[in-house]
């Protein structure tokens, strides 16, 4: 009975590091779209790199500062502040 067992646990874990190697081709291959278990669904985003440290920054988040038609974006205070100064 205890081997029974045993052999049936054994056998679960395999087949669940089979379905979990299976999902990682099927995401590499990008044949699934939707976010599997244990994984978020936030979307990607293009960072933008900070004109004075070169620092890459997400937009939603980062200070930023118009500059003609179009837009400077800064990790800190003192960077824009740093940029201003020399652009001015």
């Amino acid at each position: 009975m205890v081997r029974f067992l045993l052999m049936a646990v054994l056998i679960m874990l395999v087949a669940r590091a089979f379905w979990r190697v299976m999902d990682g081709v099927i995401d590499a291959a990008g044949g699934r779209r939707t976010p599997g278990r244990g994984q978020s669904s936030t979307r990607a985003v293009k960072l933008q790199r900070d004109p004075v440290c070169g620092t890459f920054v997400a937009p939603a988040t980062a200070l930023s500062l118009p500059n003609g038609d179009s837009t400077l974006y800064f990790c800190s205070d003192r960077c824009r502040d740093a940029y201003r100064a020399e652009h001015r």
